[in-house]
């Protein structure tokens, strides 16, 4: 059986876009926050990764920041940009370690879990048509 991939449609309800492919991210490792009802872990939003938050990631048990060469994982660093689980990005959000964010490449799914007034205030991308 095939998975299905949601309507890519962003969190302002537009086209959805891409967010890195150098690293290439996203659960469909399309270079997108696309999501489908398998992504257990809700890979929709879009964060420029924080030296600080990749050792909170990194703590709590999900190190990014390490080369995992066997998964063709380079490891991420500072400025580059991945599709984080929303849940992952609301504890650090409480926590005080959420990343900037790019609005128009995190998909709506995150409204799920994130309400949009939390995402707003981590957005890089509010001004920008």
């Amino acid at each position: 059986m095939a998975i299905r991939m949601d309507p890519s449609v962003n969190v302002l309800g537009g086209r959805l876009a891409p967010c890195s492919r150098d690293p290439l991210t996203g659960f469909f490792r399309n270079g997108a926050c696309d999501t489908c009802a398998a992504d257990q872990g809700s890979h929709t939003v879009c964060a420029q990764m924080t030296a600080e938050f990749l050792a909170f990631s990194k703590y709590l048990g999900n190190d990014l920041s390490t080369p995992r060469p066997e998964f063709a994982f380079a490891g991420l660093k500072p400025g580059d940009q991945w599709c984080l689980c929303a849940g992952r990005f609301l504890q650090a959000h409480h926590e005080g370690a959420a990343p900037r964010i790019l609005l128009r490449g995190t998909h709506q799914r995150a409204l799920e879990i994130v309400p949009l007034e939390v995402l707003q205030r981590y957005a890089v991308d509010l001004d920008q048509p």
